[in-house]
C-alpha cells in the first residue's frame, strides 16, 4: 500500500500548456509551498473535500456540463470516496505559534465502485481505474495534477494492472489534452446516466 506521505517541493514556474488541473495562471507559491500527498483519513472533512471538487470542475460547468464532481452533495462525496482509495493533497499552511493547518488543495480515487454500469473496458482483466482527480484552481499549474497521477499509477502497478483507465468529459478538450500528454490514449465512448454529455474513455499502459 503505499500509505506513506509523498513530499514535494512545487515547481517554481508554470507549464507552458495547461490542463484542467494545470493552468497557466500564476499561483500564490507562498502559500503553496509544501505539498503532502496522502491518504484521506477519518479526520478530513468530507465538505471541505466536496467544496474543493465543486471550485475545481466549475470550468466545466460554466461549459454547460455536468459532471458529478462539480454538483454532488456532501453525502455522495462521502460515499463516493469510501467506496475505493482517496488521496488528498495538502497544503501545510502555517498559523503562527508553531500552528499549523493542512488545507486540501487536491484529490484522486483510485478504483471507486460505481453503481452505475460502466464501460468495457473498465472491466477487462488487468485494467484498473480512477476518477475524480481534481486540484484547487488557487494551486494549479504546480505539478499537483501529476503527483496524484503518480500515486494512483503506482498504486495500480502494485496491484498487477497493465492498463490504468478513466472517463472524463469529451467535450473539455484541455482536459484531454492533459492526458494525452501524460501517456494516455483514447480507448472508447460512454454514456453515464448522471452526466448530460458523452465520456471519452482513456486508458494507459503501465
Amino acid at each position: 500500500m503505499a500509505s506513506g506521505a509523498i513530499k514535494s517541493r512545487l515547481m517554481s514556474r508554470a507549464r507552458s500548456s495547461p490542463g484542467p488541473t494545470e493552468s497557466a495562471s500564476t499561483p500564490d507559491r507562498s502559500r503553496s509551498a509544501n505539498i503532502t500527498v496522502r491518504r484521506l483519513a477519518p479526520s478530513d472533512s468530507i465538505a471541505e473535500l466536496t467544496t474543493l471538487l465543486h471550485r475545481a470542475y466549475a470550468k466545466q460547468v460554466a461549459m454547460g456540463l455536468q459532471p458529478l464532481a462539480g454538483r454532488q452533495s456532501v453525502d455522495i462525496t462521502e460515499k463516493r470516496v469510501f467506496s475505493g482509495e482517496c488521496y488528498v493533497a495538502v497544503d501545510h499552511v502555517a498559523l503562527g505559534e508553531g500552528k499549523v493547518k493542512q488545507k486540501i488543495v487536491g484529490t484522486i480515487l483510485f478504483h471507486e465502485i460505481e453503481e452505475s454500469q460502466g464501460p468495457p473496458w473498465f472491466a477487462k482483466p488487468g485494467v484498473a481505474s480512477f476518477s475524480q482527480l481534481a486540484v484547487d484552481p488557487d494551486y494549479q499549474g504546480c505539478g499537483i495534477g501529476r503527483m496524484l497521477l503518480d500515486i494512483v499509477e503506482t498504486r495500480a502497478r502494485e496491484e498487477g494492472a497493465k492498463e490504468l483507465g478513466l472517463s472524463m468529459a469529451e467535450p473539455d478538450r484541455d482536459l484531454l489534452e492533459f492526458y494525452v500528454r501524460r501517456g494516455y490514449r483514447f480507448v472508447e465512448h460512454w454514456k453515464w446516466p448522471y452526466t448530460n454529455y458523452r465520456s471519452a474513455i482513456l486508458s494507459k499502459t503501465l
